[in-house]
C-alpha cells in the first residue's frame, strides 16, 4: 500500500491549493521534486511556445505574472492542480501533455486533440477559417 502525502501551500496566485510537486510518495526525495517541477515547466513552455505565446501573452491569459511565468517554465516554482487546469483549459490541451509529454506525436495529433477540446462554437469559427484557407490555396494554385 502506497501512502500519499498532500502538503497544503499557496500557489502564484496567494490561493490555497495544493502543488503538484508536493504530492509525493513515500521516500520520494526532494531532487525527484525539482526534476517533476523542471520537467512540468519545460513542457508548459514548449505548449506556450507552440500556441505563438510570448511569457507575458500567456501570464495574462493564464492570470499569471511574467516573472512567475518564468519560474514555472525554469522548474524553480511549481504549480497547483487549479493553476494546470487552467493553463489546459485556455490553450485547449490535455493535461497528459503537460504531466508526460507529447510522447513523439506529430502537429497534426496535437492540433487534432486541440480542436476536440474546442466548445462548439469556437471549433465552429476555427472550421470556418480552414475552409477559407483552403479555398485561397486552391485558388493560388491555378
Amino acid at each position: 500500500m502506497q501512502t500519499v502525502l498532500f502538503i497544503p501551500c499557496h500557489d502564484i496566485n496567494k490561493q490555497h491549493g495544493i502543488k503538484l510537486s508536493h504530492i509525493l510518495e513515500s521516500g520520494e526525495k526532494m531532487r525527484d521534486i525539482k526534476e517533476i517541477n523542471r520537467h512540468i515547466g519545460n513542457e508548459i513552455r514548449k505548449a506556450r511556445e507552440r500556441a505563438g505565446l510570448t511569457q507575458e501573452q500567456f501570464g495574462e491569459l493564464v492570470s499569471l505574472g511574467t516573472k512567475n511565468v518564468s519560474d514555472i517554465e525554469r522548474g524553480v516554482a511549481g504549480i497547483t492542480v487549479s493553476t494546470l487546469r487552467r493553463i489546459c483549459e485556455k490553450l485547449s490541451i490535455s493535461s497528459d501533455l503537460i504531466i508526460i509529454g507529447d510522447q513523439g506525436k506529430n502537429d497534426v495529433k496535437y492540433l487534432a486533440e486541440r480542436l476536440e477540446r474546442l466548445p462548439p462554437a469556437q471549433f465552429a469559427a476555427v472550421e470556418s477559417f480552414l475552409n477559407e484557407v483552403f479555398q485561397l490555396f486552391g485558388t493560388l494554385q491555378k
